[in-house]
């Protein structure tokens, strides 16, 4: 005859965490999937960022281009490197919410949370004051956002719990 032993569940078995940390996660890969997105649009013929048009910029690569081959090259090298920078936050974030908050690490929750989070409060508001807050090209971030934000929200709970009685 065999016994079972009852063990209380564990917080890395916590449901809220293992979903929060799995959409922050998921968000984490969005912010590549955006990267990869900027990144293709400058070698593309369509040079600006997702969702800004004419209706934001009068000119377009070739115009660009033709007006100033060095500022062309400087805004190229921008689109490259804020692409890189987009990129790296995503792994970290993806990473940190994966691999540490999802084993109740809150060192790495405080890191995942915090490493977006200044990167969006530096990037966004430069957006409004020019009206480059176009939908078409903030909606996948918001989204992005949305979807971390409601996953740091769920793992927060039981990593509270955690140091409590």
């Amino acid at each position: 005859m065999s016994t079972t032993t009852q063990r209380p569940a564990s917080l890395a078995t916590s449901g809220s965490l293992r979903l929060g940390s799995t959409l922050m996660a998921v968000a984490g890969l969005a912010f590549i999937g955006y990267a990869v997105i900027f990144f293709v649009r400058n070698f593309s013929g369509a040079f600006l960022e997702l969702g800004i048009g004419p209706n934001q910029i009068a000119a377009g690569r070739d115009e660009i281009k033709a007006f100033d081959p060095n500022l062309f090259n400087y805004i190229s090298h921008l689109h490259i490197a804020v692409s890189g920078f987009i990129a790296a936050t995503g792994l970290a974030t993806a990473g940190l919410a994966w691999f540490g908050v999802r084993r109740g690490q809150v060192w790495a929750y405080v890191t995942a949370v915090a490493t977006p989070v200044i990167g969006l409060v530096v990037a966004v508001p430069a957006h409004y004051p020019y009206h480059f807050d176009t939908l078409g090209h903030l909606g996948l971030i918001y989204l992005a956002t949305a979807i971390f934000v409601i996953g740091a929200a769920l793992a927060l709970r039981p990593l509270m719990a955690q140091d409590r009685p």
